[in-house]
């Protein structure tokens, strides 16, 4: 017999590789920014592209020293950021 509702899919994802999907989206993120203003830089809407890389940005350098944070032996107590 069928099931009527299927299982959730498993999210066996451990915390570096939900860090590093959401790097490369932020990264994915932040080039359609660049591309949007590189094809209409004079657009009134530039300004906010440019605002929303520069978060983008701040949002991978974030991901990327938690990503270097959890990459690390378990060492050293106190934390990087």
């Amino acid at each position: 017999m069928l099931k009527i509702v299927p299982d959730p899919p498993h999210n066996n994802h451990s915390l570096e590789d939900t860090l590093i999907q959401a790097t490369e989206y932020a990264l994915c993120a932040q080039s359609v920014a660049h591309q949007a203003v590189l094809l209409q830089p004079k657009s009134p809407a530039s300004i906010l592209m440019l605002a929303s890389m520069h978060e983008m940005e701040a949002l991978r350098v974030l991901l990327e020293s938690a990503l270097i944070q959890v990459q690390m032996p378990n060492t050293q107590s106190r934390p990087l950021h």
